[in-house]
């Protein structure tokens, strides 16, 4: 993984799947609004800190919040809602499934 870039959570492997999410399409890891940090999913965030979580507002769209597991490509918001579930750099697929957790995430 990148030395720069900590993504926090019950990580599992390399490409940020955690052991609440860890499909092949599990690749994703979101930068918490509330925290400025990188967490595999909202279930690691709600473990380990010590804040609720905040959503990223349509205004900050452009904002580069979500990190590709497969080649750590960091993505803004719109880059990662108009993918069409995958990757704008390398192509990897993203979970479809993702969409039904966005309003944890982001405002909609």
């Amino acid at each position: 993984m990148n030395n720069k870039l900590i993504i926090k959570g019950k990580i599992v492997d390399e490409h940020t799947r955690c052991l609440h999410y860890h499909s092949s399409l599990d690749i994703i890891a979101i930068r918490m609004k509330c925290c400025n940090e990188y967490y595999a999913c909202i279930h690691c965030h709600e473990e380990e800190a010590d804040h609720k979580a905040q959503v990223w507002l349509k205004s900050e769209l452009n904002t580069k919040a979500i990190l590709c597991g497969n080649y750590l490509n960091e993505l803004t918001i719109i880059q990662y809602l108009e993918s069409n579930y995958q990757c704008p750099f390398c192509e990897a697929a993203f979970n479809p499934h993702c969409s039904n957790h966005n309003h944890f995430y982001f405002e909609v």
